[in-house]
């Protein structure tokens, strides 16, 4: 992880970059640019997830295989 910085002649382009490792087929540089709401949106997810799977529960509302 680590922070990805473009510079434009209007605005400066920040991202997180996380790189997701190796797809299932083995190719290598998978990885996904986040804007910083979008990395602390995730970074909640895995918390509460993480919360859960630490007592066994299940998260409430549909799974994300459900999500149109």
């Amino acid at each position: 992880m680590r922070r990805l910085r473009i510079a434009t002649a209007d605005r400066p382009i920040s991202r997180i970059a996380l790189d997701v490792g190796p797809d299932r087929g083995g190719e290598l540089g998978a990885w996904a640019a986040l804007t910083a709401g979008e990395a602390r949106d995730l970074a909640n997810l895995l918390l509460r997830h993480a919360g859960l799977a630490e007592r066994g529960a299940e998260p409430a509302g549909p799974g994300r295989e459900a999500a149109p």
